[in-house]
């Protein structure tokens, strides 16, 4: 079921979407960010259609070589999921896409996703830190805490695939889930900007190749989960 938020008044109700019209209103530009071949409309068209996991996603889990990922059911889907990070006067992530699923195991899955076609992953994390704010030191230390990481992570990696991740963790220890993930839903069938994900997991220690689902790291009970998958271009002209 794939749900969107009542009123941003009320952050933790939500509706069922009846139409692509009701997701477009959730985009932070909509008239902008709503465009034939781009990866807001793109992504929405996909799993819209899908209604439930697309079959590039089920993939994902199904060939991951991990038992609990072997048969994952979608429970809530939820478009435009804003997560709030510290400081709280800041932005929040608005993660394209969060899905609440069910394992194989019976446990739970917070999944983070974020779609692409041929856009960037926004600035470096050296572009970000350029003006280096109280605000902006004070919420790189908390995503270094929930990624596992050092605090000096290097200036070439994307901030947006940083506060991505760390949404999945978030809302896994929200949500009492067993694993957290971030899944990159890219369109591009040159899987542009795949090198900036390279570089992201390479902090980790490992790499992947599309279509799969690799472990980074565990924090407390929770196993967290990264992968890259390249979407059905037929909703590029949708």
């Amino acid at each position: 079921m794939i749900l969107l938020k009542v009123q941003n008044y009320w952050p933790n109700i939500y509706a069922p979407i009846n139409s692509s019209e009701e997701w477009k209103k959730l985009l932070a530009d909509p008239e902008k960010q709503w465009r034939m071949g781009y990866s807001a409309r793109t992504l929405a068209t996909s799993w819209l259609a899908a209604d439930g996991f697309s079959p590039e996603i089920s993939a994902l889990f199904e060939n991951s070589g991990f038992p609990a990922f072997q048969s994952v059911t979608p429970l809530i889907i939820i478009p435009e999921h804003k997560v709030p990070l510290p400081p709280r006067s800041g932005h929040p992530s608005q993660n394209d896409l969060f899905v609440l699923a069910k394992a194989t195991d019976g446990n739970l899955i917070s999944i983070t996703v974020e779609g692409k076609v041929s856009e960037s992953f926004d600035r470096t994390l050296g572009e970000w830190m350029k003006s280096a704010t109280q605000g902006k030191i004070t919420r790189l230390s908390f995503l270094a805490e929930k990624l596992c990481l050092p605090e000096k992570i290097p200036d070439q990696i994307r901030y947006q695939l940083l506060h991505r991740l760390a949404s999945g963790v978030i809302e896994a220890e929200r949500f009492s889930t067993r694993y957290a993930m971030m899944v990159i839903h890219s369109f591009s069938q040159s899987d542009e900007w795949y090198s900036d994900f390279e570089a992201f997991l390479s902090l980790y220690g490992t790499c992947a190749r599309t279509g799969e689902l690799v472990h980074l790291y565990d924090i407390g009970d929770i196993s967290v989960f990264a992968g890259w998958v390249r979407g059905d271009p037929q909703y590029l002209t949708v």
